[in-house]
């Protein structure tokens, strides 16, 4: 008896900190419970991206898998919350947005490929390389050699009359896009980036820490070439262009340029979190409105809860005393879950909300299974405390068994889910292994001692069947 009442007192702090949990709007620190929704029931917007390799590139499965967390850092660096990004087909990245209202931003930061170089201008004019698309030596570039066919010709064929010409007219020196540039250093040589205002001015600038090895070839360089030009290049174009006042041997630098807060913070994003291992062209944007979502939402809750209703008349009409003792137990159910889904948090959709309710009969299930089992024992002639004990330890392996089937089920849906971008059927699994954990732990835990407690208190209760149900 002493042992039950100890489970009780848990049960009644476990229900306490989960209710604070769930009406919370502050938390505790890091411990921060929210309620998530997911795009079908926030609206927002969905994007489809789609893997665009150079000509006889092929891109894997790992390429894509890569390019779906860098993606991902950069959408969460931007404050754009509770975004999901899932590799969909061979080539193809599905990203949601819940939320989000002003997709430019987003598409215009995530997309991009952003391969950052340091770039060798040498003695060319800061007015005249800035904000132009230049070729360099690094990731890519186009080649100023003949084709084979075209030198054979040449070779095979040579006349006077071109030899005289060659030396008369020398070939021109090639334009600041048509020449290739010598790439210093590149963004993954970068260990640190932070935005920053400029002291006396509404602009901001871009501050970096290089890695050990970025250090020692930022100092050579900078130690040798002071008073020439330095470029910062974003995907071949030029962002910024200042030139080497001194040899910078701390592996520290800034770059500036006439850029807002949210250009400064779009650009560290893209430095910070890498570029992508292949390009990505968005085919498809598709804006969903709240309103479906939230008409969709209002009447899911409504059948829900009717359906609680009715199913806690049905346990207390029909078993009695324990019937209104799983209705409490199931009550319990709904409140911890609900505080697990915050604290986690799990985006909530439709699906993910379907899969909650299906749980929801596995912990009715447990009970159902149980309470018949203390009948048939009260029938033989136990003791209500024997049937109590003997009825949840012979319903243990059925309710056992039918859970972990639940569970295997769920683990072959979520897996699926990942595997082929099905994200709906992900939130579906992940809230139906969830709510099967949480049930369990309400049948054999909660109902147990709520029904133990209670049947001690009542007198005579062997010559009560009527309590029971019977």
């Amino acid at each position: 008896m002493s042992r039950r009442y100890v489970n009780i007192l848990l049960i009644f702090v476990l229900l306490a900190v989960s209710i604070w949990a769930d009406l919370t709007t502050s938390g505790i620190g890091k411990f921060q419970p929210k309620t998530v929704l997911g795009l079908d029931l926030r609206g927002g917007l969905q994007v489809i991206l789609e893997a665009k390799p150079a000509a006889g590139v092929t891109v894997t499965r790992q390429d894509l898998e890569d390019a779906k967390q860098i993606l991902e850092n950069r959408a969460n660096a931007l404050g754009v919350s509770e975004v999901t990004f899932q590799v969909a087909g061979d080539n193809s990245i599905v990203g949601e947005f819940p939320g989000v209202t002003d997709p430019k931003e987003v598409i215009d930061t995530i997309s991009k490929v952003a391969l950052l170089e340091f770039v060798d201008f040498g003695d060319v004019n800061q007015s005249e390389i800035m904000g132009k698309t230049v070729i360099t030596d690094e990731g890519g570039t186009a080649s100023t050699t003949a084709t084979p066919e075209a030198t054979a010709s040449a070779e095979a064929t040579p006349t006077a009359e071109a030899t005289q010409s060659a030396e008369a007219t020398p070939t021109a020196e090639p334009s600041i896009t048509e020449k290739i540039w010598h790439t210093v250093m590149i963004g993954s040589d970068l260990k640190e980036v932070g935005v920053q205002p400029v002291q006396n001015s509404a602009y901001y600038e871009i501050s970096f820490t290089l890695s050990d090895e970025g250090t020692k070839i930022f100092s050579d360089f900078t130690t040798n070439n002071v008073g020439k030009i330095l470029g910062i290049v974003l995907d071949k174009k030029v962002i910024s262009a200042p030139s080497i006042n001194t040899a910078i041997t701390e592996g520290q630098g800034v770059i500036t340029g006439k850029f807002t807060r949210d250009e400064a913070n779009n650009l560290a994003v893209q430095m910070r979190y890498g570029s992508l291992p292949v390009p990505l062209e968005v085919v498809q944007t598709r804006l969903i409105g709240p309103t479906l979502g939230a008409d969709s939402l209002n009447k899911s809750l409504i059948a829900y809860g009717i359906g609680f209703v009715v199913m806690m008349l049905f346990m207390a009409i029909y078993y009695r005393v324990p019937g209104l003792m799983a209705d409490l137990s199931i009550m319990t159910y709904a409140v911890i879950a609900f505080a697990i889904f915050r604290s986690i948090p799990v985006t909530l959709t439709l699906s993910g909300i379907a899969g909650f309710m299906l749980s929801t009969g596995s912990a009715l299930d447990a009970n159902i299974l149980s309470f018949e089992r203390m009948k048939e024992e009260l029938r033989a002639g136990r003791t209500v405390a024997q049937a109590i004990e003997l009825g949840w330890k012979r319903a243990w392996p059925s309710i056992r068994d039918s859970n972990i089937a639940a569970l295997i089920t769920s683990a072959i849906l979520f897996w699926f889910g990942s595997t082929f971008g099905a994200s709906i059927v992900k939130g579906f699994a992940l809230t139906l292994a969830l709510g099967v954990v949480i049930s369990v732990f309400t049948a054999l835990f909660v109902t147990r001692n709520f029904l133990g407690a209670v049947m001690s208190w009542i007198k005579d209760a062997e010559k009560r069947p009527g309590l029971f149900g019977l």
